[in-house]
């Protein structure tokens, strides 16, 4: 079965699960399982694992659906209910966040060893997410404007909308965004400005 396309709007949720490292085996195959009933749900988008450590009894999974729907289908299902109630007095739930939309913009690049995993950090509010969008959208959008102006090309809204977008889209995701919001960590995670410290 080919793989939905993620699109903007995709969630993925990450948890934290405990079991006894002696039960290694039941826990891989009742993750198989999980994976085998969440990947025949509209929207599933895909599953993972890691363990931190051979003793560890921590157990980090992902799993991404295309929308909020589609997850909601998977997580309110008679399929997952039952999977989850095999897993009594095996498997425990520690921390369970959810990351939508932008978010992945906002989170630096990690790379992880297997044996020193640590659960990422918590995306920045929303609104801060959207003010730094916006302090680099805003000059972009009017550069591009300007300078398309410049150009007397007689051509309508639609087009110009086209042309500008298309030029500021990769701009953004590939210049602008990464270094705003490096230069912002400190606002969007709540800490004190670099030069305070």
């Amino acid at each position: 079965m080919s793989s939905p396309t993620a699109s903007p709007d995709a969630v993925t949720v990450s948890i934290t699960r405990h079991v006894d490292p002696t039960h290694v085996d039941q826990m891989v195959a009742w993750v198989r399982a999980g994976s085998s009933l969440a990947e025949r749900f509209p929207g599933f988008l895909g599953t993972g694992w890691v363990r931190p450590g051979v003793d560890s009894d921590e157990w980090h999974m992902l799993y991404r659906f295309t929308d909020g729907d589609s997850l909601a289908a998977w997580e309110a299902s008679d399929q997952r209910r039952w999977w989850l109630d095999s897993a009594q007095g095996l498997v425990g739930e520690s921390r369970l966040e959810r990351r939508t939309g932008i978010e992945g913009w906002f989170d630096p690049p990690r790379q992880h060893d297997v044996e020193d995993l640590r659960p990422a950090p918590s995306a920045p509010p929303r609104w801060k997410q959207a003010v730094v969008i916006w302090v680099a959208f805003f000059p972009l959008s009017l550069a591009l404007g300007e300078l398309l102006l410049l150009t007397d090309l007689d051509v309508g809204v639609v087009v110009r909308t086209l042309v500008t977008t298309l030029v500021a889209t990769p701009i953004m995701t590939y210049l602008l965004l990464p270094r705003m919001t490096q230069a912002f960590d400190w606002w969007l995670h709540g800490r004190p400005a670099p030069w305070r410290r």
